[in-house]
């Protein structure tokens, strides 16, 4: 099966504008479409880095998006997202590439691009027979093999201001330093450098559990050997008290768009 062109999963990190200029090198620029799905919990910085990286890129930018965030749905679903099951991006992320891509390309001549490298090849395994009749490519998962250290030298060769998040130390671009995959180490980072963006997330969590009437939380203390939900106000709290009482290794795992 030959390939004529190429939609990009353009997540906003520096992942998938590298894997979009090798999608760009192989396909032409005319063939290429950078697909971003929005989850309207980004940081505005992100939106910043989508116009200069797609200005450097130049080929076709669509925008998606549900209307709702992450929270809004989880209330819609009654179901909070954890490291296991997210509808938040399964319905802001997944379900929306998918249709666009459903209606406007044809398996037969479109390759799905996805932005994740060498270091994540489990998560291409995972991700190729969900996308079945379509072909898969991880530009990034092929040599010359680089990281996302060396994707961000090249963004500042090329005069592309880093995404903030990545200079603030969040392993992602991604939902504005927040996700339910993430683990306790992100969300120390967060409510230590964006301590109103957390007190938003601890508010809505709040608000969530009330209104679907649950146990539940993103995160969980794992401490005395049990496990048991932990919101993002006791965790507040907890660091109040002593903020070296958490888990500095816990940083979760992003899935997001592929998992």
């Amino acid at each position: 099966m030959i390939h004529t062109k190429a939609v990009v999963q353009f997540s906003g990190g520096a992942g998938s504008w590298g894997a979009a200029g090798r999608a760009i090198e192989r396909f032409g620029v005319d063939n290429v479409t950078l697909l971003f799905a929005d989850t309207m919990i980004e940081d505005e910085d992100l939106y910043r880095f989508l116009d200069e990286a797609v200005a450097d890129l130049g080929a076709e930018f669509v925008r998606l998006a549900d209307g709702r965030n992450p929270w809004e749905v989880f209330r819609d679903v009654r179901f909070i997202g954890n490291t296991r099951i997210d509808p938040c991006s399964r319905v802001l992320k997944r379900d929306l590439l998918r249709e666009w891509i459903e209606d406007n390309c044809d398996p037969v001549e479109t390759v799905v691009v996805l932005g994740i490298d060498w270091t994540e090849e489990h998560r291409f395994a995972r991700a190729q027979p969900r996308w079945e009749p379509w072909t898969l490519w991880a530009p990034l998962c092929d040599e010359p093999y680089i990281d996302k250290v060396d994707l961000i030298d090249e963004l500042k060769r090329r005069d592309i201001n880093v995404p903030r998040l990545y200079e603030m130390g969040f392993p992602h671009n991604n939902c504005g330093g927040f996700c339910v995959k993430a683990g306790q180490a992100q969300f120390k980072k967060l409510l230590d450098l964006m301590p109103e963006r957390y007190l938003r997330h601890e508010q809505e969590e709040a608000k969530t559990i009330a209104e679907i009437g649950s146990d539940v939380a993103i995160l969980r203390d794992r401490r005395g050997g049990d496990t048991k939900p932990m919101t993002l106000r006791t965790f507040r709290e907890r660091l109040g008290v002593d903020d070296t009482d958490f888990d500095a290794e816990e940083w979760g795992g992003c899935g997001c768009a592929i998992d």
